[in-house]
């Protein structure tokens, strides 16, 4: 099959690249890089051409809700859009696990807004809803970072590796569409400060760590359990300790 990755110079769109690519398929990794740019459509139809299925692994920057909901339902549309000219048979979106418990955060908003449009659509489709991926936390560290001191929101999680989330996205797109798809998770639940206190000892980077909700970047809306995978949700065989062990915790800056 010919498989677009939408967003595949991303850290998940490499991995899909890759894994699609070790199955056989034809994957081609669409990104702003190569001249495409799904938030005005430049470029897509010729990306698309020929494409059998489409894995959008995009994302966006989100400031408050109804910017990230418009910025969304923007590239969705227009990915949509060239996939219906394109002859697409499939559209595979990487989604948020546990995106209908949280309902104070803009980015979430937006990806609420792309699912709506994707079921809606005419492109037969599959929606997978994965937790964070390993270099979350990282990336939570780098988002909050100041004069070396890092505010982090003790969120329990189920994260899972990117490589795999990129294997089984590869294994969706070349499959018969199935609408909403299991929820995937990573092996068992860690806590995204001593995540990020992990993380940041494996690359030797000094930072002190505040375990805080107060001006944090997630809510206090994701406390306690609501972030963790519920009855029949996929698990991933990647552990948070054996992704630091294999080296895979490159950082993400």
């Amino acid at each position: 099959m010919r498989v677009a990755v939408v967003g595949g110079t991303g850290l998940v769109g490499r991995h899909t690249v890759r894994a699609l690519g070790e199955a056989g398929h034809d994957a081609v990794a669409v990104a702003r890089s190569g001249g495409v740019d799904v938030e005005t459509g430049a470029g897509l139809d010729a990306a698309l051409a020929g494409a059998d299925a489409v894995v959008d692994v995009t994302n966006a920057p989100a400031g408050d809700a109804a910017a990230a909901e418009e910025m969304f339902g923007r590239m969705t549309e227009h990915l949509l859009a060239a996939e219906r000219r394109a002859g697409v048979r499939h559209h595979v979106l990487l989604s948020i696990l546990g995106l209908d418990r949280v309902r104070g955060n803009a980015h979430y908003a937006g990806k609420r807004r792309q699912e709506a449009l994707v079921e809606a659509g005419t492109v037969p489709a599959t929606i997978l809803r994965a937790a964070q991926i390993h270099e979350f936390a990282e990336m939570i560290v780098d988002w909050t970072l100041d004069d070396g001191v890092a505010r982090v929101p003790p969120v329990l999680l189920q994260p899972v590796a990117a490589s795999d989330v990129g294997r089984i996205l590869a294994e969706v797109a070349t499959g018969p569409p199935q609408g909403r798809a299991p929820d995937l998770a990573g092996p068992g639940p860690e806590d995204l400060v001593d995540m990020a206190r992990r993380a940041l000892a494996a690359h030797g980077r000094p930072v002190r760590l505040i375990p805080t909700w107060r001006d944090a970047v997630l809510g206090v809306e994701m406390a306690g359990e609501v972030m963790l995978p519920g009855p029949g949700a996929r698990i991933a065989p990647t552990s948070f300790d054996s992704w630091l062990a294999s080296g895979g915790a490159a950082s993400p800056r």
